[in-house]
């Protein structure tokens, strides 16, 4: 998704920083501002806060418990992770509680992950930017309920206990939260708030806590923004040029607007949209639009084309330098041995269940009201601002929660809004219109994973020891163009080295180089961003100086690792679990893949079984997996088996082709995600640790592919450098 860091903060909240305000309804609300991440954002936060009734626990006088997530839902399960932490210092009953997304205030919503600065979910960071703020919540509502209790009973407030959302007391008196709602409003924030030690988490960590939301998923009443309704709502559907970076240079909507039940013809910054009273309306009044494209700037240019100069650039001196440790080209001169070779990987759309979609809404005062899935809500609020003539105060985001996005939603120039609101600025106020992206506007859509080509070499010495390793990449640039530019250094997007300018393994001389390509095909983050390219070179790469080397691959890891504990553990635990030592049946092979990414590590042993190139399943995969204090262990699982299915659809299948600058993929027939009957049998093993959580929902599929090839290798001893392997094998 996003990179894991804007720039990592470690600040803590301190009790100064809460904020407590009561709402219309006599709610006890509670929040506290962020620890800014620069001197001025820090004088800034010590100031009252612009709108003190914003937080992140509201208790309301029903008995509900309404947690506001500075996290966006999308799958992955934050609201989950971020309730649990809340449920465990207050002590509620789960019956009573919501989580809904916030927006709007960066200072009590910023990512902490990312300097608190933004609000924005990426990265693997919710529980990182979460694991303080939210238990603190949690204990402050607590203990002000307590007070509050002590107050109107008369007792001291140690005297009471609490437990499943109700505070009682020996004498026999109890009463619910929202019994105790309005006046714990009133109570002064305590000066110290000491969280429960690990030995008293009742809800952390719980084996058995399972998600509180997954029953409207399985019934079918949880709602998306697909599924919202509202009165008047039009629906749009979208023309997009079929060549990224073409215009519209006229249009005739004529017999479209002819067409009964078609409202408006709008042009928007990337296309044309066509409004009507209903979807399907909507969809026949598109075919009736004729559009012609200004393709003076577009990319006129194939994949095939594309990859034949990053093969020429490779071979080329790069352009900049990510890592340079010792003196790689010299030291592999001098190596007893070497092995080199050429990597290549496609286009990757992200393919997520629900097709882009969001509503927009023009106030009669010129308020705007946007729903959908808002993964990066501060940027969405301006531009839907700049968009709509106003200022952003006048913006108010609903956040939805989404059928995926693998970083879709978390767009720079916030594509989706812009149309959105464009249209609905162009229709007037009082006319709200859903734009509906259909399954071709998203796989032809753009933000892709970038294509990638590496070239590596390596070389070993006289006792088979890793002493050198020079890789170089080729590839566009994420960040390049966005508000994220800042974060390129020396030429260098670290969302495009990351995984292998920062690889574990102890060796005296790595050069790690990066060529930037201009392309004019958009690119953007997609599920754990560097490392889906970077991870499957590195361990297959490794794989094979282990064979080239005559040692045990899981071995030759684990002695290039004496500084990495925690990899190191990982690998063992997989290696174990996975009965790496015991022999296989006939037929049968392994392979073994280690990686760290969001500062989780991971290693992943898979079983194959193997008859042919045309003829292999994946049976098995063992996961074992260090992400620090397991905050929800049932969902960490479940985030690890779909990031393994998410990853090893990649890389057997999925492949995003242009042709003449034309996207060739239209939908799931032709972009083929894994498919149900292809999910192999996935074991995950959670190491205990007493580290700080960090994230899952990304890092479970770097070592899948890499794993699946050089299981493959093993069967067929051969290395799998072109992606996807159902075209790298047989060629």
């Amino acid at each position: 998704m996003l990179p894991h860091r804007i720039e990592l903060a470690t600040a803590r909240p301190s009790r100064r920083q809460f904020l407590i305000g009561t709402v219309a309804t006599a709610s006890l609300v509670i929040g506290y501002r962020l620890i800014a991440a620069d001197p001025a954002m820090a004088e800034d936060a010590a100031k009252p806060p612009a709108n003190p009734f914003q937080a992140y626990v509201e208790i309301s006088p029903d008995n509900r418990i309404v947690i506001h997530s500075s996290q966006f839902e999308m799958g992955q399960g934050s609201y989950f992770g971020i309730a649990t932490l809340v449920m465990e210092e207050l002590d509620g009953d789960w019956a009573q509680v919501d989580v809904v997304g916030a927006s709007g205030n960066a200072a009590l919503y910023g990512n902490l992950a990312w300097g608190g600065v933004a609000q924005g979910t990426g990265g693997s960071t919710s529980m990182t930017s979460s694991w303080q703020r939210y238990r603190q919540a949690g204990a402050a509502a607590r203990a002000m309920l307590v007070a509050a209790a002590a107050k109107q009973w008369n007792v001291p407030a140690g005297e009471i206990s609490v437990a499943s959302g109700v505070l009682s007391h020996p004498s026999g008196t109890k009463a619910t939260f929202g019994e105790l709602a309005t006046a714990a409003a009133g109570m002064q924030v305590p000066s110290e708030l000491p969280l429960k030690q690990k030995a008293e988490w009742t809800q952390i960590g719980a084996d058995g806590l399972k998600r509180y939301d997954s029953a409207g998923k399985t019934n079918g009443t949880e709602a998306y923004t697909i599924d919202l309704k509202m009165d008047g709502l039009l629906t749009a559907v979208m023309i997009h040029p079929p060549k990224f970076g073409a215009t519209v240079k006229s249009f005739d909507a004529a017999k479209a607007k002819a067409f009964d039940g078609i409202v408006d013809v709008v042009q928007t910054p990337r296309g044309v949209a066509v409004v009507g009273n209903n979807m399907w309306t909507a969809l026949k009044g598109r075919d009736l639009v004729i559009v012609e494209w200004d393709e003076a700037k577009a990319e006129q240019r194939g994949s095939a084309e594309i990859l034949d100069q990053y093969r020429k650039l490779a071979a080329e001196p790069a352009k900049a330098n990510a890592r340079n440790d010792g003196d790689a080209v010299t030291a592999l001169s001098s190596a007893a041995s070497t092995v080199e070779g050429s990597y290549e990987f496609p286009y990757l759309a992200h393919a997520s269940l629900e097709p882009l979609n969001a509503i927009a809404r023009i106030g009669d005062d010129g308020t705007v009201e946007v729903w959908g899935g808002h993964q990066m809500p501060d940027l969405y609020q301006a531009v839907a601002a700049q968009v709509a003539g106003v200022t952003p105060d006048k913006v108010k985001l609903h956040v939805m929660k989404t059928g995926g996005s693998f970083g879709r939603r978390a767009v720079a120039d916030a594509d989706l809004i812009v149309e959105a609101v464009a249209t609905a600025k162009a229709l007037g106020p009082g006319k709200p219109v859903k734009i509906q992206w259909t399954r071709e506007n998203d796989m032809r859509g753009g933000r892709y994973r970038p294509a990638y080509v590496h070239a590596i070499k390596a070389g070993l010495d006289k006792d088979g020891k890793l002493v050198a390793l020079h890789d170089h990449i080729v590839g566009q640039s994420i960040l390049g163009g966005s508000p994220f530019a800042a974060m390129i250094q020396n030429g260098v997007d670290a969302t495009s080295v990351e995984g292998a300018s920062n690889l574990p393994y102890a060796i005296p001389n790595v050069k790690i180089d990066l060529t930037t390509t201009d392309v004019n095909i958009p690119v953007l983050w997609w599920r754990s961003v560097g490392s889906t390219h970077t991870a499957y070179v590195i361990e297959t790469f490794v794989d094979e100086l282990a064979v080239a080397a005559k040692r045990d691959p899981v071995e030759f890891r684990l002695s290039m690792l004496e500084k990495h504990p925690r990899h190191a553990a990982v690998l063992r635990l997989a290696a174990e679990k996975a009965g790496w030592d015991k022999p296989l049946a006939e037929g049968r092979f392994r392979g073994v893949a280690l990686h760290e990414s969001f500062s989780t590590f991971v290693a992943e042993v898979v079983e194959i079984t193997f008859k042919s190139a045309s003829d292999f399943s994946v049976d098995r995969v063992v996961c074992a997996v260090d992400c620090g204090i397991a905050i929800n262990p049932d969902q960490i699982r479940a985030q690890m088996e779909g990031g393994i299915g998410f990853g090893l659809g990649a890389i057997l299948q999925e492949e995003l082709t242009l042709t003449g600058g034309v996207v060739d993929q239209e939908n799931y027939d032709t972009y083929t995600p894994l498919r149900i009957d292809q999910m192999p049998k996935v074991e995950v093993h959670i190491v205990a640790s007493d580290e700080p959580p960090t994230g899952v929902g990304e890092p479970g599929v770097p070592p899948i592919g890499p794993a699946v090839a050089n299981a493959l290798r093993a069967a067929t001893g051969k290395t799998i450098r072109s992606l996807p392997i159902s075209k790298g094998l047989s060629a």
